[in-house]
């Protein structure tokens, strides 16, 4: 285990991987990809950017494009400039493509080649507004617009922006009679004064639209215009070969009338890393240092992106052999293979002993129990220890606890703390007897009857108002924050004003009225109610997020969602646990944080995820199934000292990670090492803080150490940074002190007549789970020379111990 705690013990560890930056011979051409797979083309204004792929046996992608050779089978169909195809005749055929001894065909298929698509408000227009950043938050999309003129927030009201364009201050943002002149244009191109600047040049396609649209007389769209419902952006990944390598990307829209429009000219482009991979708004990434970037495509309603890797130019890579336990580390190994990363080695049995104990059990080893597995010769010790610890009771209380913060369990004025007390113990049951996850979700959201005789039903108690009760559950049961889409589409996810709207009308129809006992509520079925859209006012039926309308005539809305939710049709439930379920082992999710789950922040692993999902929802949603399989993989297993290769690795599982031991735990182990009570509120003396029903309760400890207030579905309720205030309070506070005199460890070590030396090594153990270094021990035997204060010395390495990094945190 790391050493890096101690300061008296510090040692550097380097791993010797082989890597260079020499320059080698390209590798040998594997694979040719061409996007879009197929071509079709409708009417004279259509076109379609293609874009040429090469992949080498090495995983290095090349942009190819422009060296690539066309060979059309009918050339009067189409014709080419560049590597982009425009329609001439109606008609099939095919398009082949060639490049280093490689080809590949993909179909062509043109209709209506000379007919005139006619300008469209929403289909043209709407697109320039948002590629020009015009309806942005921090432009006209504000709330009161900017400099007199609003537009609707990423273009979610395109009826209002109509509107406001060709009626609002009638005569003025738009000319008909000399339509360049017209002020939406001439501030759009930088002839006239604006705010905003210049956004696009008076050559420009978005120039040419809002022209050819003024020129027509500015039409309004027909009730009947096809509607986008989908986006498609090509390559889907890349593994780009050094600093300056370019990749052009190409995009494509598909509408409801069944054609597809190429948008790679519409669409707004962003890099979440820009770092490693920049975009620009003509499709163009260009690589920078070594690393990751997702690179997002927006138009209309609909974001998506491509995964691209970075690598230093031509690094030569030899892949060393690692150790696999189960499918969780061939997913992570291959993905680390493709970063050109090597793993950390496998922790110490005395790293891996505390590790396991603090994350499963919410406890460390004790000295007894520390002996037993240190001087085991058993090769599958490990697997034994993880699972006699699933079968603690301990390892339940840990997961209701974090339950209990998912849930936002606390006291207030609609929820009595005898209601939370029954609710935490019904859920304690569930946990403990490993009922499935879909079946307990399920008892969640369609629960009715009494808040203390059925007390699932406290989830609406908790939270009575509509809106944020559909909200709390999209992020708890599905990973998602929805909150943007209430007042206008989400800028950086799918959802739009719709879905939100027709999500909250599973729980319109929730009723509640006062029980026999004043402080209980009933919960209930109303059969009423409906959620209407504040633009328009229009009554908005359920609908599944992600999923589709659904027929709840006559029957419980809530328990018609919960039947869909906690179900494979619904492949954000599994996912979203899964990823809840492995961020508790290493600090962070495959999807991070794991309540924001979008397009825009994609999983770091996605295979991983998805198999993960896939083996949790085939177990029958067995919780502790799949914590068996996290604890037992080689990943969980590492060691959290980092190699030349990995020492920037965050995100891959290439090293286990260094954690902070959360605030409730923490305050346990404290306990349970100076062998003191504590006690809370309506729990007995000796009970744990992992314990503590109600949200409410709290202590200075547990807050300066950020226990979860449990007043917000959000992950981010529990913090773990450390903070000058943790330390000072285990420095100079009453927790540490105090517990060392109360609880007596050093006295009843010295009554069984032990050396300093010997306590010494079982206080290490006890705090540690570890013996002292030689050269720790070493530097402490001036501490017990002749004349010192021995039981005043030991008090003092006993609370330096509990003060130290090496305690506080789980590695």
């Amino acid at each position: 285990m790391p050493r890096i705690f101690c300061s008296q013990a510090v040692i550097a560890l380097v791993a010797v991987i082989t890597l260079s930056t020499c320059a080698v011979a390209e590798s040998p051409l594997v694979q040719l990809n061409v996007y879009p797979p197929d071509v079709q083309l409708t009417t004279a204004k259509d076109r379609q950017l293609i874009v040429v792929q090469a992949v080498h046996a090495d995983g290095i992608t090349r942009d190819v494009s422009q060296e690539a050779r066309f060979t059309l089978g009918n050339t009067a169909l189409c014709r080419r400039d560049g590597t982009t195809f425009y329609p001439m005749a109606d008609g099939q055929t095919d398009l082949k493509v060639e490049f280093g001894g490689k080809s590949l065909t993909i179909p062509v298929k043109v209709e209506r080649a000379v007919e005139a698509r006619p300008i469209s408000f929403k289909l043209d227009v709407m697109p320039v507004w948002m590629k020009a950043g015009c309806n942005t938050g921090s432009c006209h999309g504000a709330a009161r617009g900017k400099d007199g003129f609003r537009l609707s927030l990423f273009g979610f009201d395109p009826d209002g922006d109509y509107l406001r364009i060709t009626r609002e201050m009638p005569g003025r943002r738009v000319d008909l009679a000399v339509p360049d002149t017209s002020l939406l244009i001439e501030k759009s191109i930088g002839v006239v004064p604006h705010t905003g600047g210049k956004r696009f040049e008076r050559d420009s396609e978005l120039c040419h639209t809002l022209v050819e649209w003024v020129t027509a007389g500015c039409p309004a769209d027909p009730a009947q215009l096809p509607t986008c419902i989908g986006l498609e952006i090509y390559p889907r990944d890349g593994v780009l070969d050094g600093e300056g390598t370019t990749q052009r990307v190409t995009a494509r829209a598909k509408y409801s009338d069944g054609t597809d429009r190429d948008v790679t000219s519409l669409a707004l482009y962003q890099s979440n890393n820009d770092t490693s991979a920049t975009i620009t708004q003509e499709g163009v990434i260009t690589a920078g240092a070594r690393g990751e970037a997702f690179i997002m495509a927006r138009f209309a309603t609909f974001t998506v992106g491509s995964h691209f890797v970075v690598l230093p130019k031509g690094l030569v890579y030899e892949e060393t052999p690692k150790p696999t336990t189960n499918y969780i580390d061939e997913l992570v190994n291959l993905k680390l293979k493709k970063l050109r990363i090597d793993p950390s080695g496998r922790a110490s049995d005395e790293a891996f002993l505390r590790r396991v104990y603090v994350d499963l059990v919410g406890q460390v080893p004790t000295e007894d129990e520390y002996v037993r597995f240190m001087t085991s010769q058993e090769p599958t010790k490990r697997d034994q220890l993880i699972d006699e610890l699933l079968g603690r009771k301990e390892f339940t209380e840990v997961w209701v606890s974090k339950w209990a913060e998912w849930l936002m369990m606390r006291s207030s004025i609609n929820t009595s703390p005898k209601a939370i007390t029954l609710y935490y113990t019904w859920l304690s049951e569930q946990i403990a007897e490993n009922v499935p996850l879909d079946k307990m979700v399920r008892s969640v959201l369609g629960a009715s009857g009494g808040t203390f005789k059925n007390p699932a039903t406290n989830f609406y108690q908790i939270e009575p108002d509509v809106l944020k009760v559909s909200e709390n559950v999209a992020q708890i049961f599905m990973g998602m924050r929805v909150q943007c889409a209430q007042c206008h589409n989400h800028p950086f996810d799918r959802w739009t004003m719709d879905d939100y709207y027709s999500f909250a009308s599973f729980f319109k129809q929730v009723g509640r009225k006062q029980g026999e006992d004043y402080r209980e509520t009933i919960v209930f079925n109303a059969g009423g109610g409906e959620v209407n859209h504040p633009v328009g006012g229009r009554v908005m039926p359920p609908v599944f997020l992600g999923g589709g309308p659904v027929d709840v005539a006559g029957k419980d809305r809530r328990e018609v969602l919960a039947e869909w939710l906690a179900s494979p049709r619904n492949p954000y439930f599994a996912q979203n646990f899964a990823n809840r379920i492995w961020h508790h082992f290493f600090n962070i999710g495959i999807v991070e944080p794991v309540d924001d789950v979008r397009v825009s922040n994609p999983p770091s692993n996605d295979p991983l995820l998805i198999e993960l999902a896939r083996r949790f929802t085939e177990s029958n949603y067995d919780f502790k199934s799949l914590v068996r399989d996290i604890c037992r993989s080689e990943a969980y297993q590492r060691s959290t000292e980092k190699n030349a290769s990995n020492e920037t690795d965050e995100r891959n599982f290439a090293s286990q990670t260094l954690r902070r031991i959360k605030a409730e735990s923490m305050l346990d182990i404290i306990s349970q090492v100076t062998s003191t009570k504590d006690k809370f509120p309506q729990l007995p003396v000796g009970a744990r803080a992992v314990q503590i029903a109600d949200g409410a309760t709290n202590t200075y400890f547990l807050t300066t150490f950020g226990r979860a207030t449990r007043e917000t579905a959000c992950s981010c309720e529990v913090k773990m940074e450390p903070t000058l205030s943790q330390a000072l309070h285990l420095l100079n506070g009453e927790t540490s002190n105090q517990k060392i005199q109360q609880g007596g460890v050093i006295a009843a070590m010295r009554n069984e007549k032990l050396t300093p030396e010997q306590i010494v090594e079982r206080l290490y153990v006890r705090c540690l789970s570890r013996k002292p270094l030689p050269e720790e021990v070493e530097s402490l035997k001036p501490m017990f020379a002749e004349g010192t204060d021995v039981n005043r010395s030991l008090e003092d390495i006993f609370w330096a111990l509990l003060n130290s990094r090496e305690f506080l945190f789980n590695h």
